[in-house]
C-alpha cells in the first residue's frame, strides 16, 4: 500500500471522511464529506504531517521554505516542518496573522522571513481565497510561491469547467499537489467490501461534477 492509500485508510479510521448525504458550499448533494479539523490530537496531527512530508518529497519540488495561511494552515505548517526535519530535511516556516500587529516586531508574518521558493501548506482548496492572500503576501516579501500542498483534491468542478486546484494552477502558474485525491479515495473504497455502496455513490457524483486529474 502506498502512502496515498495509507492516508485514505487513516482518514477513514479517524472518521475524517464521512459517507452519507451532505450539502456542499456550492449547494450540491455530496455522498462524502472531508473534515480535516478531526485530525485534532497530537498523534493524529503528527501522522497527518508525515503524509504531507511524503507528498512533498514525492513531488520533487524545489523548496526553500514553508508558509501556512491563517488559521488552519498554522498548525499544519508547523507540524509538516517538524515531520520534514525528522526525515532529514529541515526547512524554515512561517505563517500570517489575520490582522497586522502594530507593537513588538509588528507586521503580519510570524516565523522565518519569507525568502526564496516558498511552498504553501493548507488543508483543502475551496474558493482559493487563502491561497490568493498567501501568494500576495509571499510576493510582497520578495519571495516566490513555488506551489501548494493540500491534504485532499476533490477533483470537482467549480463554477466553470475547472476545479479549484486547477484554477489556482491557471491563475498563479504554480503546481498544486495533494496527499491524496478523489481517485485514491475511489480506489480504496472499491477494494473495501464494507464501502462498496459508498464507492458507487461517489462514482455517480464524480461522473456529474468531476474533472480529470491535474497535470
Amino acid at each position: 500500500m502506498n502512502f496515498r492509500q495509507e492516508f485514505i485508510e487513516f482518514a477513514v479510521a479517524r472518521e475524517v471522511f464521512r459517507f452519507g448525504e451532505f450539502t456542499t458550499k456550492a449547494g450540491r448533494r455530496s455522498p462524502y464529506f472531508f473534515n480535516a479539523g478531526l485530525f485534532n490530537d497530537g498523534a493524529a496531527l503528527g501522522r497527518l504531517a508525515e503524509f504531507y512530508a511524503k507528498a512533498i518529497d514525492a513531488s520533487a519540488i524545489a523548496v526553500d521554505g514553508l508558509f501556512g495561511p491563517a488559521y488552519k494552515g498554522i498548525p499544519l505548517v508547523a507540524a509538516v516542518a517538524i515531520a520534514l526535519a525528522r526525515a532529514g530535511r529541515s526547512l524554515p516556516f512561517s505563517f500570517n496573522r489575520k490582522e497586522a500587529k502594530e507593537h513588538g516586531e509588528g507586521g503580519s508574518i510570524v516565523g522565518a522571513p519569507l525568502s526564496g521558493r516558498v511552498l504553501i501548506v493548507d488543508d483543502v482548496i475551496t474558493a482559493g481565497t487563502s491561497i490568493r492572500e498567501s501568494v500576495d503576501l509571499i510576493r510582497a516579501a520578495g519571495a516566490s510561491p513555488c506551489g501548494v500542498v493540500i491534504a485532499l483534491d476533490r477533483m470537482e468542478r467549480g463554477n466553470g469547467q475547472l476545479s479549484a486546484t486547477q484554477e489556482v494552477e491557471r491563475d498563479y502558474g504554480i503546481p498544486v499537489f495533494a496527499v491524496a485525491n478523489l481517485d485514491d479515495l475511489m480506489s480504496f473504497l472499491r477494494q473495501s467490501p464494507d464501502f462498496a455502496q459508498n464507492a458507487a455513490a461517489i462514482a455517480r457524483y464524480r461522473h456529474e461534477y468531476g474533472v480529470a486529474r491535474s497535470g
